[in-house]
């Protein structure tokens, strides 16, 4: 008998022609002790399906059944953690913690009673901030405490529902990584939802893909043994092979190609100078030094005197090259964004582009953050336009309106122009982001994470529609990102970043596989992996604020980088 069973389960809500059918004939059965993994885009029902396991829904039609008895209403033995952490902000660590064990253990002495919630919080790796309030955790900290409280629930099956993808990539991988040893050693079963391809491999005995109309897809058994050593999947052929299997499938069911349109660019010169087709995607032709960092500080005065946060950043990047600017949280890999932007003030050293000085903001320096700051109150198109009207002041207006509307098209809102940007999904918003930095046609893009808030799978979406949209115009681009494998797809050069304060480039790594690339192709390369352990290594080194003694001579070595193309 199957532990956790789902026998012909569909969800809708609303009703007749305007009902929403979210999961569709879904049949499932999770076996005692398994870790399962449910994996899928947003807005497949990944968590109407842990909500219709715990019993906070239920099914419009099927049954779900936990040890053969009908689940009807949330129950103890299924314990579940959510993303968002809701814990009391004014308990601390063993008081939330606490809140659990009281419940589950009534007849315990108070002595008892704080036993167990020691245990708990030391299974979780909290045992020094016992006496802390959510308001003075990390957001890692707080979810750790968020699992200690449902563990201490002594739940026999585990839901998890997507309860890392808050947290930054250090910190997400440590508590995924917590969470199997909890796993391995209580043998409980789990059930994960994910829209992460690693972390589902890292974890699972099987993995079941979401299908975008709500039904079950293909099963992916993981056949490694245990433990899983990150690093040492980076060389595991089965680990390779199975992450390219479920990529591929997630891929073609998932990212359709969205590319609309057979609108020409208008041939139009903004005031900065560039297009006519963007000089035919800058004609293959590389200048050397097109943008030079020489010898960058950023340094803030603070109470306790100077902090100088990068210092001796040098770095020359040629026409229409690709950079991604990697490295830990806090090295200061968007300080040297902004400063290129003209957005923060250069405290020594200098920036030039196309032989000037970068002095101040300039539309010539088109900028994508993270979150992409549209208005509300307007269209994707009229947000777009803002830009337009002012970068190109000789254009009619019809041939600025082209501008704008070909750009939303390439990046495959062709649809949803005159729609509000509040109506917009967060992938849709970054989109317009995207597409309102291009219509400038900047002499440089700068990129600060702009994928960093979505989740998994909308970044791959998302970064194929900008590689497709730069392999046009070849605009010289810098993307800051955390993402190893956003950063190897995108570059021509990886730019590491040592650790802060007086964070600098500690190594740089070319990249010469092929273009036009894609996800598919570059897992199939034989070099890929090779350049992805380079990266790796690099950021090993540097994990949790370490200062490596190799720093110094790796930024010497740095400073002269190894590809000026032209050379």
């Amino acid at each position: 008998m199957s532990f956790l069973e789902l026998k012909n389960v569909s969800k809708s809500y609303g009703e007749g022609t305007s009902a929403a059918h979210v999961l569709n004939d879904i049949n499932l059965s999770v076996e005692e002790g398994e870790f399962l993994v449910l994996l899928g885009f947003s807005g497949t029902g990944k968590t109407t399906l842990i909500n219709l396991m715990a019993g906070l829904e239920m099914p419009t039609k099927g049954k779900v059944t936990f040890k053969g008895a009908p689940v009807k209403e949330p129950g103890r033995e299924r314990g579940v953690i959510f993303q968002s952490y809701s814990l009391m902000p004014w308990l601390t660590v063993n008081g939330n913690v606490g809140l659990a064990v009281d419940t589950i253990y009534p007849d315990l002495s108070k002595a008892e009673r704080a036993a167990k919630v020691a245990h708990y919080v030391k299974m979780v790796g909290l045992s020094h901030a016992t006496t802390r309030r959510p308001a003075e955790l990390s957001g890692g900290m707080r979810q750790r405490v968020n699992v200690a409280r449902a563990l201490a629930m002594n739940p026999e099956m585990l839901l998890l529902d997507e309860p890392l993808s808050a947290l930054d990539a250090l910190t997400r991988a440590n508590l995924a990584d917590e969470i199997e040893h909890i796993w391995e050693a209580d043998k409980k079963t789990c059930v994960l939802i994910t829209n992460d391809v690693d972390e589902a491999i890292i974890l699972a005995d099987r993995i079941i893909a979401l299908n975008p109309d709500g039904t079950l897809g293909q099963e992916f058994k993981v056949d490694i043994a245990r433990p899983r050593d990150r690093m040492a999947m980076n060389h595991n052929e089965t680990f390779k092979r199975l992450r390219a299997d479920v990529t591929n499938y997630l891929m073609d069911v998932g990212i359709a190609a969205k590319v609309e349109g057979t609108r020409q660019l208008p041939d139009v010169t903004p005031i900065h100078g560039v297009p006519t087709a963007v000089a035919e995607a800058q004609k293959g032709m590389i200048e050397e030094r097109f943008l030079d960092f020489s010898q960058l500080h950023k340094v803030y005065p603070t109470p306790k005197g100077p902090l100088t946060v990068v210092e001796d950043f040098d770095l020359k990047i040629n026409k229409g090259e690709f950079i991604s600017l990697i490295g830990h949280s806090g090295c200061g890999k968007s300080t040297v964004l902004t400063m290129a932007a003209g957005l923060n003030e250069i405290s020594k050293g200098a920036i030039k582009l196309d032989g000037r000085h970068v002095e101040g903001a300039d539309p010539e320096r088109a900028v994508v953050f993270q979150s992409p700051n549209l208005f509300p109150w307007l269209t994707a198109k009229e947000n777009v336009a803002i830009g337009v009207d002012k970068v190109y002041p000789k254009a009619s207006q019809a041939e600025r309106q082209d501008v704008v509307e070909y750009y939303l098209e390439r990046v495959g809102l062709a649809d949803a122009m005159d729609k509000g940007a509040a109506d917009l999904s967060n992938g849709m918003k970054q989109r317009v982001g995207i597409a309102r930095a291009f219509a400038l046609s900047p002499k440089l893009l700068l990129l600060d994470e702009p994928f960093g808030m979505l989740d998994s799978l909308t970044r791959w979406e998302l970064q194929e529609v900008l590689m497709e949209v730069w392999s046009r115009t070849k605009v010289t681009a810098i993307c800051v990102t955390h993402d190893v494998d956003e950063a190897i797809l995108l570059a021509d050069r990886v730019v590491m970043m040592t650790n802060g304060p007086q964070a600098t480039i500690g190594k740089i790594t070319d990249v010469n596989l092929p273009r036009p690339r894609s996800r598919k192709a570059l897992l199939e390369h034989p070099d890929y992996y090779n350049y992805r352990q380079e990266v790796l290594d690099f950021l090993e080194e540097y994990e949790h604020g370490a200062k490596p003694k190799s720093a110094a001579s790796n930024g010497d070595q740095a400073a002269k980088p190894k590809a000026i193309a032209a050379e």
